[in-house]
């Protein structure tokens, strides 16, 4: 399935945000009418498909890096209470 307009906005809008957690939230409902939680779901699976590799791998690379990251800190720390 190929991206669709949403999907592309998504990725044009993360592609462009800096790091302002608070004001993004607002971008995020002003710009593309959704909510920040579903957003970021929505873009956790984006950065999955092949096609949004494709799109702009640069972008979806540093998204995964993020997030493969942030798992493995979680993972650390989780290790680290017991």
């Amino acid at each position: 399935m190929p991206l669709d307009d949403r999907d592309l906005a998504i990725l044009d809008f993360e592609s462009h945000w800096t790091r302002h957690i608070g004001a993004k939230e607002e971008a995020i409902r002003a710009e593309l009418d959704l909510a920040p939680a579903r957003y970021y779901q929505l873009l956790s699976r984006l950065i999955e498909r092949a096609d949004a590799l494709e799109h702009d791998p640069m972008l979806v690379k540093r998204l995964q890096r993020i997030r493969d990251d942030r798992a493995r800190a979680r993972l650390a720390r989780a290790s680290g209470d017991r």
